[in-house]
């Protein structure tokens, strides 16, 4: 059986020159990286702007596990799919932090013959949106720095500093830091840390800005710190969002390149959907879908998380309507979910997966009370027996609820081909519900929290640290208790506590603390051991991975 890499170094592209002629893109809207991949002009949005919306098909899952779900590989797989019975589809993705891919986690470009390619330079360094990103939330940190070293004209609180410096790799020993040690010429000594690159609000600002003035708009919103009189300090009073805007200028563009089966896809932005809110970007999304008739994007890890968000944040700032979910689940993360050691998944078992399935419906519940039509992906792997599938289609018929069982990873477009039927007809079938989102804007921040943590998590209630209860009290004075939420929180678990896989019942979700994402246009809400800073695993997927004396490379997935 080929890896990933193998099947990846063996597909023939098209020029990516090719690509955008097929999707009526100008030369003069995009700028060639190489053969393989380009950059798309933000004039073309403005050429497109008369044109109708695409169809836009969101996949999310179930809670992960270390099983996998594949639900990259699924998007991918039902946009070939989609593309192979004539439509005109377009695939919309995240890019890939190099801290899960030198991690555990891996890479972000799907899998087998339903992958985006070069799949080598997508999970590396790209087009250098994440590098550029880096360099502006540092920048930022320097000028903070700068400002209290040459006299603190602001009066900025150096115990109140909010802003906190990154870097793209996960590295546990940057969490909690001192810099300005040295003396009086070194700067002012003060604690400070480094979130992901992925976890940065210029991240999250990137992605939900609409144009690139609109950026600069947003990155002066930006709250840094508070004053000794806890006054919020913006990025405006340090005079710098210019600067960051600037060096943001070619990130904020969307980058083309092309699927295994040379199906066009967007690939732009990534920030992490358990620590921020887990979409591609606005900018990208809604450029797919007035250049495609079929728009296939997917958000971060499962429903509770991305697909909460996509449809709480992203979809509001975007104004943009989701017409159909795909919720991927998998026999083997079922099976993990009722039960079953990591071990042991590849034996069958039945009854487990009777038990897991209650993670499943629980996601489903979820699509549900946003009224939104969905279809199951059950995403094939080699070692699911017949008695396993058959029961989940089974479970899903006996429920009403359409059912497709995918081998994407396999076969590429033409697994996925009764997917693709199934979505199909779900978006041409006259719509049953209204679409509502899990709170209101004019809901308080408190009662905004407890309506996710009970609606989508399942919770009983919500139990608020004293520093999180001063909080929402400061944040509604500032006038910011209008702001959508976003909870970061586990991924592996409905609740807060990893260790709790299924559908967990009786417990309470533990708001540590809120962090002001002003630019973003959110208020991230800190929930129980969640870290903004991942670290390695005993075995980092680093130690596989080599490159050859012709620069070929080896043991990336």
């Amino acid at each position: 059986m080929k890896t990933d890499i193998e099947i990846a170094q063996r597909t023939k592209l098209k020029h990516i020159s090719e690509i955008a002629e097929a999707l009526d893109i100008a030369p003069e809207d995009y700028e060639l990286y190489g053969n393989s991949k380009a950059k798309l002009s933000e004039q073309l949005m403005g050429k497109l702007r008369n044109k109708p919306n695409g169809k836009i098909i969101l996949v999310t899952s179930i809670n992960p596990t270390p099983a996998g779900e594949g639900k990259s590989t699924v998007t991918v797989g039902l946009g070939q799919a989609l593309h192979q019975l004539g439509e005109k589809a377009v695939i919309a993705l995240r890019e890939p932090s190099l801290g899960p891919v030198m991690g555990l986690k891996g890479g972000a470009a799907g899998g087998g013959y339903s992958q985006v390619l070069p799949m080598e330079e997508i999970n590396l360094h790209f087009t250098g949106d994440l590098h550029a990103i880096t360099s502006a939330n540092n920048l930022l940190s320097a000028i903070i720095d700068n400002h209290i070293h040459r006299g603190n004209n602001l009066n900025i609180d150096p115990r109140r500093i909010e802003w906190k410096r990154v870097l793209d790799i996960n590295d546990r020993a940057l969490r909690q830091i001192v810099v300005g040690l040295g003396g009086p010429i070194q700067g002012v000594p003060r604690e400070d840390g480094f979130n992901i690159t992925v976890a940065s609000e210029i991240m999250a600002v990137l992605c939900l800005a609409t144009s690139l003035e609109d950026l600069k708009v947003r990155i002066s919103r930006i709250v840094i710190g508070y004053t000794y009189e806890e006054k919020p300090i913006t990025v405006k009073d340090l005079d710098v969002a210019g600067a960051l805007t600037m060096l943001l200028k070619d990130a904020i563009k969307p980058n083309l390149v092309q699927t295994t089966e040379n199906t066009p896809a967007i690939i732009h932005g990534g920030p992490f959907a358990n620590i921020a809110h887990g979409c591609n970007s606005i900018i990208a999304t809604k450029t797919a879908a007035k250049l495609g008739d079929y728009v296939i994007t997917e958000a971060g890890f499962g429903a509770d998380l991305g697909a909460e968000k996509f449809l709480d944040i992203k979809s509001l700032v975007g104004d943009f309507e989701t017409d159909a979910v795909v919720i991927v689940a998998t026999v083997r993360a079922l099976k993990m979910h009722g039960g079953v050691s990591k071990q042991d998944l590849d034996i069958e078992n039945v009854e487990a997966l009777k038990a897991g399935m209650e993670n499943l419906q629980k996601h489903i519940e979820t699509i549900q009370h946003f009224g939104l039509p969905y279809v199951i992906a059950i995403n094939k792997f080699p070692t699911d027996t017949e008695a396993e599938t058959d029961f989940i289609q089974s479970w899903c018929e006996s429920r009403e609820i359409e059912v497709a069982l995918t081998d994407v990873w396999a076969k590429g477009g033409e697994g996925g081909l009764e997917l693709a039927r199934k979505v199909i007809e779900k978006t041409n079938a006259p719509s049953t519900e209204t679409f509502k989102r899990i709170y209101d804007l004019d809901d308080t921040l408190e009662t905004k929290i407890r309506k996710v943590a009970q609606l989508v998590y399942g919770a009983n209630d919500i139990e608020l640290s004293p520093k999180a209860k001063k909080q929402i009290l400061f944040f509604e004075e500032q006038g910011w208790g209008k702001l959508p939420i976003c909870m970061a929180k586990t991924q592996y678990s409905l609740s807060d506590n990893p260790e709790l896989l299924g559908r967990p019942s009786g417990f309470s979700i533990n708001i540590r603390e809120l962090k002001p994402s002003i630019g973003a246009g959110f208020i991230v809400v800190l929930t129980g051991d969640v870290m903004t800073m991942p670290g390695l695993p005993k075995k980092p997927a680093a130690i596989q991975m080599d490159v050859t004396e012709d620069g070929t490379i080896t043991g990336l997935f």
